[in-house]
């Protein structure tokens, strides 16, 4: 079985190094001997069908653009129907949402893969390090993810949607302290990094949700190291730095 990985736009939508995250789910699968297929789809072209399509950040004109060419895919939309997952950061989130807006300020319709809805509102731009604790329904435990955060907009959650996780530090949604959104086998987030490359517990789960079975280990040392750097720069309490608190 090979699992098939497409980065979604990244003439568009690449602009935080979200593309990162397909090299990363890549090379987790190829480290284990696994057959794994990725493929990196400008926006000019069709998108294939995909077990996972890993969609990134851009800014407002890119992230417009976007949303009007994916929303005119029919083999996307028709692989979401059959269940693709999705992970999708900041603007690629966004667009997935009910509706977000665009440089002008208004609001424009969203392709509507999570019960969401993103707003401008007159809080300042979310910018700097974001750290999480990852929710009972992402499926990986109560572990601490960590990324960086650069966006103007907040984003509310209905109940079609799971909380991907709870803000430590930083702002996430905007609203409360929520971060992203789980629906089906799709997570969208703020997160960026690339995200993966700091979290690979997030990196495996969804693999998972693409269809790999269950994964062996591998050594993440380096990865945690970062993670551990990271979120020991923004003073969380209690966290020991490894993707969870001290005991």
């Amino acid at each position: 079985m090979t699992i098939r990985i497409v980065t979604v736009y990244p003439d568009l939508l690449g602009t935080y190094g979200d593309s990162g995250n397909g090299i990363v789910l890549e090379q987790r699968m190829k480290r284990r001997g696994l057959n794994v297929e990725h493929l990196r789809v400008n926006s000019h072209h069709s998108l294939p069908k995909a077990d996972l399509y890993v969609i990134g950040g851009g800014e407002d004109g890119p992230q417009g653009l976007a949303a009007e060419r994916l929303g005119n895919d029919a083999f996307f939309m028709e692989a979401v129907r059959q269940g693709a997952a999705i992970f999708a950061v900041c603007a690629g989130f966004q667009i997935l949402t009910s509706s977000f807006v665009v440089t002008d300020g208004s609001s424009r319709p969203g392709l509507g893969l999570f019960d969401a809805e993103t707003i401008r509102t007159d809080a300042p731009r979310a910018v700097g390090e974001l750290v999480v604790r990852a929710s009972a329904e992402l499926g990986i435990g109560e572990v601490l993810l960590s990324g960086f955060e650069n966006h103007g907009s907040r984003t509310t959650v209905g109940a079609g949607c799971a909380t991907f996780a709870t803000v430590l530090h930083g702002v996430g949604n905007g609203i409360g302290n929520i971060e992203g959104a789980i629906q089906e086998s799709r997570v969208g987030t703020y997160l960026h990094g690339p995200a993966l490359a700091r979290n690979p517990e997030l990196a495996d789960r969804l693999l998972v949700l693409a269809g790999s079975g269950t994964l062996s280990a591998l050594d993440d040392e380096r990865a945690l190291d970062l993670r551990a750097e990271r979120i020991s720069s923004t003073g969380v309490a209690g966290a020991n730095g490894r993707g969870g608190f001290a005991r």
